[in-house]
């Protein structure tokens, strides 16, 4: 049988399989595009996902799929790691989606912001850096993924899944990545993300971004190279928005 043909795993091997990651390639020129975890037949119901849907429904991953097909090929995929208990399979999942850059995963891997990838400078300057003491109603960003694609102050703006009204009361915006605060900007507005908001910036429907400028000297003095608190770098969490007030 050939690997194109099979659309599922006969029951008694997905027994065996226990929980799995994948990485789910273009055969046109191998490139690994999405990293993913999942049980059973998980692969191959991600793979077939983008036959029943159309137009703006099409995520990054499901258009590359599509456009893998249309060209007259078929998604490759790798089962890179089977057997394990979800704790484990989640911390090798982090793993692979590190060490691939420019996948369509939506959101990085559990664990990706305070353990993935970094030089041994980073980790000391981490682990050394004195922990900030906040005397603002702070609002904290991971910019992670994008601080390398822009400027700061671009990655940190744009755009959030994010409580516009909770968001402008935040008196300072801080831009962490791996935990320690490198940014700080006050906001001048929150508006929706769309082109005619955000010139040069594509539409993101359900997101926001804002207008603002970089914080005064005597505001970035008291976060900027600080550590962000242990509370506020729950182990696992994978949404990029973390406030220090509660209303």
């Amino acid at each position: 049988m050939n690997e194109t043909e099979i659309e599922s795993f006969p029951p008694e091997v997905t027994h065996q399989l226990k929980t799995y990651v994948y990485r789910l390639i273009d055969p046109r020129n191998g490139e690994t595009f999405y990293v993913g975890k999942g049980r059973g037949n998980r692969v191959f119901a991600h793979i077939r996902a983008e036959q029943n849907l159309e137009g703006d429904e099409l995520d990054n991953k499901l258009k590359r799929i599509r456009d893998i097909r249309l060209a007259g090929f078929e998604v490759a995929h790798v089962i890179h790691r089977h057997g394990m208990d979800e704790k484990t399979a989640l911390e090798v999942e982090a793993a692979l989606i590190d060490a691939y850059p420019g996948l369509t995963n939506v959101a990085g891997g559990e664990g990706s912001n305070d353990c993935g990838a970094m030089h041994a400078k980073e980790i000391i300057r981490r682990y050394v850096a004195e922990e900030a003491e906040f005397q603002h109603k702070a609002l904290l960003i991971s910019v992670n993924r994008s601080a390398a694609e822009t400027s700061l102050y671009e990655a940190t703006r744009y755009a959030w899944k994010i409580s516009k009204s909770k968001a402008k009361k935040a008196e300072v915006v801080l831009a962490t990545i791996r935990g320690l605060i490198v940014g700080a900007f006050v906001v001048q507005d929150w508006l929706e993300a769309t082109a005619a908001n955000f010139p040069g910036h594509e539409d993101a429907p359900g997101r926001f971004g804002f207008i603002g400028q970089e914080a005064p000297a005597e505001i970035r003095n008291l976060y900027v190279g600080k550590r962000v608190p242990d509370e506020y770098r729950k182990r696992g969490a994978a949404n990029p928005i973390k406030y220090t007030y509660r209303k």
